[in-house]
């Protein structure tokens, strides 16, 4: 039985017991004037608890567990000594053995009961290739009982799990219908569940960003162990590439530096277009611009949002990047006479100019409800007091709105600093460390994606690198957060 239909059963079997916990919830109300300590509806949510909690907290741990007990057991099952004869590693047997199981639960009954421990794998591969089964070249003979093993623990494993399940919502359900009463307090322990649920939802944010960190923590250390901290994050050169076999310094170089100024710097020049434009195009429609011409704008620059970022890349690449290579070709030939282009067509200011067309929405709309939110108490006041509209938005409305803005351009900036696909295709992957704004560069994201794409094993200091490279990433964007938190606090007002 499949686990949707497990789930199923259990969702039937509790909405089951909260109906007939309803029913007789109501039945005990009307007899004889009994007073209710909970309404009848609190009564039928507490069986549902009863039968369903339980058995889904147990199919959860089952699904988790027994995949694992089972693997132990196969595993345990090897021959001795048989992968030193091959140049199978101890997963990549398993996987072959797990196929095969696989395969067996595809054939027919009458055939599967054909395929003994003595069965050549010859024969089990050419059945299941019949069924449009791929089986590994690499599958042997012995492996053949071990999957007919695994076959058959897997299925009572799913037996059992679907037995201890239904049992324990039919119990949990009867527990629950057993336990109703007058005076059951089904109210409190309702909402007691309620509060559960919603302390474990508010929880998973904070469970993800630690798996987030574990998850690249490990392997970080593991690169620190390999390559020097000070020759990270101190060094000038990224070339992390195999030198050759058995020469000094194989790893290569893997200066930190050239990727982060790239990241600023093309960060800084999007977000020194984004900002201003973003922020007047917010107050011209929060404060001047009149409901019809609203409606018209605001959809029109969120439209911008909503376009995927290869787009903009694509655009920087074929549009932005070979105007900007030749007018700067033609002021060149103006002046000097020679048409030599002085701006490459990926560079800082194509990738920054592109990205702030980008990042112009996420600004303009945030600020725009972010002033848009403040009370008109204080616009009337201002006015009322002789202050002209502009000098009301500058004294009165955006120091008001100040710790909102802050946040938005904060997210902005979150939105510039992980961008990857526009600067590929908008500042090129050379890491190169320069202050002109007209040649190529590259940020930190860009080198994650290229450490990572390709048939790696995580044993090399090439690879490893992009997990250090993301924790990086991910300590800058907390302390930025945190200097963010801090502004707004410090400059946050209250009104009435």
């Amino acid at each position: 039985m499949s686990t949707l239909t497990i789930i199923f059963l259990v969702l039937v079997i509790g909405l089951a017991g909260a109906f007939l916990a309803y029913r007789y919830s109501r039945s005990l109300a009307a007899k004889d004037g009994a007073q209710l300590h909970s309404r009848p509806i609190y009564h039928a949510s507490y069986v549902a608890c009863w039968a369903m909690i339980p058995a889904l907290l147990a199919l959860m741990v089952w699904l988790v567990v027994s995949p694992i007990v089972i693997a132990s057991d196969v595993r345990g099952s090897f021959p001795e000594g048989i992968l030193a004869e091959t140049s199978l590693t101890e997963d990549l047997a398993y996987g072959i053995v797990e196929s095969l199981g696989s395969g067996l639960r595809v054939l027919p009954a009458d055939e599967r009961e054909t395929i003994t421990d003595a069965t050549p794998v010859a024969e089990l591969r050419e059945l299941l290739n019949q069924r449009g089964v791929p089986i590994a070249s690499a599958s042997a003979d012995w492996m053949v009982p071990l999957a007919i093993q695994l076959n058959g623990m897997q299925i009572f494993s799913r037996w059992a799990m679907t037995a201890v399940v239904v049992l324990l919502a039919l119990g949990g359900a009867f527990w629950g219908y057993r336990n109703i009463a007058p005076r059951l307090r089904a109210r409190n322990g309702v909402e007691r569940v309620v509060t559960g649920a919603l302390i474990a939802a508010s929880s998973i944010a904070i469970m993800t960003t630690v798996g987030i960190v574990f998850s690249m923590l490990f392997e970080t250390i593991d690169f620190f162990s390999r390559i020097s901290p000070m020759e990270f994050f101190f060094g000038t050169e990224w070339n992390p590439r195999f030198s050759g076999a058995g020469s000094e310094g194989s790893a290569g170089s893997f200066g930190f530096i050239p990727l982060l100024a790239g990241t600023l710097y093309i960060g800084f020049v999007a977000m020194l277009i984004a900002v201003p434009i973003g922020l007047f195009a917010a107050i011209y429609m929060a404060e001047y611009a009149d409901s019809r011409t609203r409606s018209v704008v605001k959809p029109l620059l969120e439209v911008l949002a909503g376009i995927p970022t290869i787009v903009y890349g694509f655009f920087a690449l074929v549009t932005v990047g070979p105007f900007l290579r030749d007018l700067s070709a033609q002021i060149s030939g103006l002046v000097t006479g020679d048409y030599t282009s002085f701006i490459q067509a990926q560079s800082v200011l194509t990738a920054g100019l592109v990205m702030a067309i980008m990042l112009i929405p996420f600004v303009s709309s945030l600020s725009d409800d972010i002033i848009t939110s403040v009370p008109r108490s204080l616009r009337d006041g201002s006015l009322g007091l002789g202050a002209t509209r502009s000098e009301t938005i500058k004294r009165v409305i955006l120091p008001a709105a100040l710790p909102g803005i802050v946040s938005a351009l904060l997210l902005t900036a979150s939105r510039a600093i992980g961008e990857t696909m526009i600067v590929v295709l908008a500042a090129g992957v050379a890491a190169n460390l320069t202050i002109n704004p007209f040649d190529a560069m590259t940020t930190i994201t860009v080198k994650i994606v290229a450490q990572l794409t390709g048939d790696l094993e995580f044993n090399s200091p090439q690879t490893l690198v992009a997990f250090a490279l993301g924790m990086t990433l991910f300590v800058i964007t907390l302390c930025l957060n945190i200097y963010a938190l801090y502004i707004v606090r410090k400059y946050k007002e209250q009104y009435e």
